[in-house]
């Protein structure tokens, strides 16, 4: 179900163990070759093949394009919500549906520099409400929900990356006309993090110059169909564990 289809009756005449998947994504600078909206297309088009299977059992919100992509804004195009007024406004989304009477509340993200305020969020949330038993709140990434690499031996990537091999191909294969130029000639640029295990801070320029990391020259729209179709059959089998929960239990 659509709720961008929907008048308000109808959606207070929902069960309110209906799960709500809010997606959430980005509108950012995604290398020399890739368009901006990248995050936002990929993540809405896993939801388009999640959402026509599930539509009578599961709501979704319209996806929410701004994202916390302030490690890009060096790079021209990018918009971004700083970290804490992006936490707040996921924050007030859950309220939201909270105040209608909603329990299962799914944020599905399509945006890495969304997960640390997006887990903090869920965090937060299920803080203020500490009294409830009945609140299911929770943050996936839909590229964590299967690992393609085991049911394609091609793929050079075993991780997601930005601009790279596997969002590159995903883009292939949905929208072509956006890659520009001659991705093959395209050089890895690694992934690494410097001083591991430690997490340090960093912006984007800090780990790229083009805008890229990962091995875009690698990419194919063949590979971007399996990508697509792993990636959905995992957000769908994840989405039926949010409904079949029991109302009660810790686990699913």
């Amino acid at each position: 179900m659509q709720l961008t289809d929907m008048t308000w009756t109808e959606v207070a005449n929902l069960s309110r163990d209906t799960p709500v998947v809010i997606p959430v994504a980005a509108l950012e600078q995604h290398g020399h070759h890739m368009p901006v909206f990248t995050d936002s297309m990929l993540l809405g088009e896993v939801v388009r093949r999640v959402s026509e299977p599930l539509k009578d059992s599961v709501l979704f919100a319209p996806l929410m394009w701004l994202g916390n992509s302030d490690h890009h804004l060096d790079f021209p195009g990018t918009l971004s919500a700083n970290p804490r007024g992006y936490l707040d406004l996921l924050n007030d989304l859950t309220e939201n549906f909270l105040t209608h009477g909603f329990k299962r509340i799914v944020f599905l993200n399509g945006h890495g520099g969304n997960s640390t305020p997006g887990k903090q969020a869920v965090f937060e949330v299920r803080q203020k409400h500490r009294a409830r038993k009945d609140l299911l709140l929770l943050f996936a990434t839909y590229w964590d929900s299967a690992k393609p690499w085991e049911t394609r031996d091609d793929l050079v990537q075993k991780q997601m990356g930005h601009a790279c091999e596997w969002e590159t191909s995903m883009i292939l294969r949905i929208a072509p006309h956006l890659v520009k130029g001659d991705v093959s000639k395209l050089e890895t640029v690694d992934f690494g993090f410097a001083f591991e295990p430690a997490y340090r801070g960093w912006i984007t320029k800090d780990r790229t110059v083009p805008g890229h990391i990962g091995s875009p020259q690698f990419a194919t729209a063949e590979k971007g169909e399996h990508l697509l179709q792993t990636f959905s059959v995992g957000v769908k089998a994840f989405l039926e564990s949010v409904i079949a929960w029991d109302g009660v239990s810790w686990d699913c």
